[in-house]
């Protein structure tokens, strides 16, 4: 028999998408919970009621957090035993939780983690260094700028995306982050669990029909930039300004060297003064 818990906030992880993937403390805690926090209290009434788990369901999100966060932390004062669930995963990966974790902090309420599934983890599990960025930005103009601020990272970069902006994202990614090698995972554990390779260009061009589901993209590091002396880098500019003007043949060999556009742009400009 599981032994009483502590009072306390429990940041629970749920299956994200196959049931058997949850683990017997979580549902040891959900059991022992006094109140579950839970983004749709839809969602985890049906997770909840497949376990055979009868629980007080409080829904926290982003649209009333202000008004119910009080009140958790009021009932954790109080001594309860308080589950916090997104509607799957783990909490805090790009969900409105880490305001509540950091309001219970403040109170000097214990807080405890509940480990298990995610889909960050399931994408990484073959992958090395990595960057965590979650969602970006909706618009096209501040995701792009997110994506410069990052792309010289020497490291495996992941995002989750709604299937209904991926297409956006890989096409700024491609415009961004140039040629990669990259992954795009669709409802990772679920019956329509779907993991398609190829490079972001290939991935932009052919990004699959279904665009229902969670996703999650993950893009290589940068290549290696190799050392390249203002010869060959030259015959490289000639090339490209036979048919481009300085700025356009500077872009174009750029993206294929991955040396940096303003020393390709001087040597440009200097042999389109000289030719």
């Amino acid at each position: 028999m599981a032994s009483k818990l502590s009072p306390g906030l429990y940041v629970t992880a749920t299956p994200i998408g196959n049931l058997g993937d949850m683990t017997d403390r979580a549902r040891d805690v959900l059991h022992q919970a006094d109140v579950v926090v839970c983004e749709d209290t839809r969602v985890t009434g049906r997770l909840l009621k497949h376990f055979g788990i009868t629980a007080t369901l409080w829904a926290y999100h982003d649209h009333n957090a202000a008004t119910v966060r009080p009140k958790i932390v009021e009932k954790l004062r109080d001594a309860a035993v308080v589950a916090l669930v997104s509607d799957a995963g783990t909490p805090l990966v790009s969900d409105p939780g880490y305001k509540l974790v950091r309001d219970v902090r403040e109170a000097g309420i214990a807080i405890n983690s509940v480990p298990g599934a995610s889909a960050l983890t399931a994408a990484l599990s073959v992958a090395d260094r990595v960057l965590f960025s979650g969602f970006l930005a909706s618009k096209a103009g501040p995701r792009r700028r997110a994506l410069d601020a990052i792309k010289a990272v020497d490291a495996t970069l992941v995002f989750y995306e709604r299937g209904s902006r991926l297409a956006a994202l890989l096409a700024d990614m491609t415009a961004v982050l140039g040629p990669r090698e990259a992954s795009v995972c669709r409802e990772l554990t679920k019956m329509y669990e779907e993991v398609r390779h190829g490079t972001l260009e290939t991935l932009r061009d052919n990004p699959g029909q279904e665009t229902r589901g969670e996703f999650v993209v993950v893009v290589g590091p940068p290549a290696a930039v190799e050392e390249m002396d203002d010869n060959a880098l030259d015959d490289l500019v000639r090339a490209a300004l036979a048919d481009a003007s300085p700025s356009r043949a500077a872009a174009l060999v750029a993206e294929q060297t991955g040396i940096s556009r303003r020393r390709v742009y001087r040597r440009a400009l200097a042999l389109a003064e000289n030719a």
